[in-house]
């Protein structure tokens, strides 16, 4: 396929929506966002799950939507009036607030058909609903969550071996967390000059590309309070992180920092910076939530498909109960919109490997 057909017919594929976990808020926030449709300015989507169930959860909850299974080649044609359903055959039993095995198996097949599909050039994009990873396990879910799992998918699709960056947004601020789900006490010996290195290219690539950012202003945080203070409360700036940092001025990266974790996330000061690479999880995750908890996403970035996430969880205990807000997933909506167009600019524009897009 040529570029020049190859942009156009991705441009107008729907987004493909995972159904998550059913007993949590997942399916209630995806049909809320689909009765926003019009007021949102949402992008087609179509949601991969069982009629069925997600007709029962409409029901209990008094949401007054027409489902339609089709495939995702006539979802657009129906987004107006029907929320486009492919369907996925599944156990109908489940209770709210309560993960169940039986219905572990759609959770993950919906996940699995729509990166399958993505690069089968039929979607642009995945939105996940929340998963509840515990009950996954079970059925031999390998991974810590999506992210893991998501990079397994796209690795066996692709034919080698990718590692995503886990980036969280929100209108006022971007971060990632350069380590993870890991214990505080594991992290110092886990910040290495490679680590910084590898975070900060991809990030700089990802912004350029994802973001459409000529120039990315990339802030680090210091591991220490006050960034060690010169030694007097911690080495690793000294020995490592500024160090690192230097190199990759060198390399020509617009870096900023380490900056002192405690002081560099207040509105002037944020505006110095597109993103703040932290050092671990609640150095970034804290600031997100606070400036914007019911807003911010959660983005899968350098995979080869476009792939975002509310960044809350399944909420198991107010399940089934209509009160979910659906803010965080509308964003994820419409930010899998834009980072698939701008990747598509960027391949135009020659700032992006045909590779970072599925079969173009």
């Amino acid at each position: 396929m040529s570029y020049a057909s190859g942009k156009a017919a991705l441009k107008n594929l729907p987004i493909g929506v995972s159904c998550g976990e059913v007993a949590g808020i997942g399916p209630e926030v995806i049909m809320k966002s689909w009765l926003m449709r019009r007021e949102s300015n949402l992008p087609v989507f179509i949601l991969y799950g069982n009629q069925f169930i997600f007709e029962k959860i409409a029901s209990d909850l008094g949401l007054k939507i027409n489902f339609k299974s089709c495939s995702p080649e006539d979802a657009a044609d129906i987004f107006d009036n029907y929320l486009p359903i492919y369907e996925i055959d599944a156990p109908h039993h489940f209770i709210y607030g309560v993960p169940n095995i039986e219905t572990a198996p759609l959770v993950i097949n919906s996940i699995d058909q729509i990166v399958r599909a993505i690069f089968d050039q039929r979607l642009k994009a995945l939105v996940t609903a929340p998963i509840q990873k515990s009950v996954l396990y079970d059925l031999g879910f390998k991974g810590a969550g999506h992210t893991e799992y998501l990079a397994k998918l796209c690795s066996a699709h692709a034919g080698e071996k990718i590692t995503p960056i886990m980036l969280l947004a929100a209108d006022e601020l971007r971060v990632i967390p350069m380590t993870i789900h890991v214990a505080l006490s594991k992290v110092p010996a886990l910040i290495t000059e490679e680590l910084i290195f590898k975070t900060a290219l991809k990030t700089n690539e990802i912004l350029k590309s994802d973001f459409n950012i000529s120039s990315p202003r990339i802030a680090f945080a210091g591991l220490n309070p006050h960034a060690g203070e010169e030694g007097t409360m911690g080495n690793e700036e000294i020995q490592i992180i500024i160090p690192a940092l230097n190199k990759l001025r060198d390399k020509g990266l617009n870096i900023l920092g380490p900056l002192s974790a405690d002081t560099m996330f207040y509105k002037s000061a944020r505006a110095k910076y597109d993103i703040a690479i932290c050092m671990y999880h609640d150095q970034a995750l804290i600031p997100l939530k606070t400036i914007d908890f019911d807003g911010g996403i959660n983005i899968t970035a350098g995979l080869p498909i476009v792939r975002c996430s509310p960044d809350h969880g399944t909420a198991l205990d107010i399940a089934g109960q209509g009160i979910a807000k659906p803010t965080s997933f509308i964003k994820s909506l419409l930010a899998a919109e834009r980072i698939a167009d701008h990747r598509l600019e960027s391949l135009e524009n020659g700032n992006l490997k045909s590779k970072n897009l599925p079969n173009v």
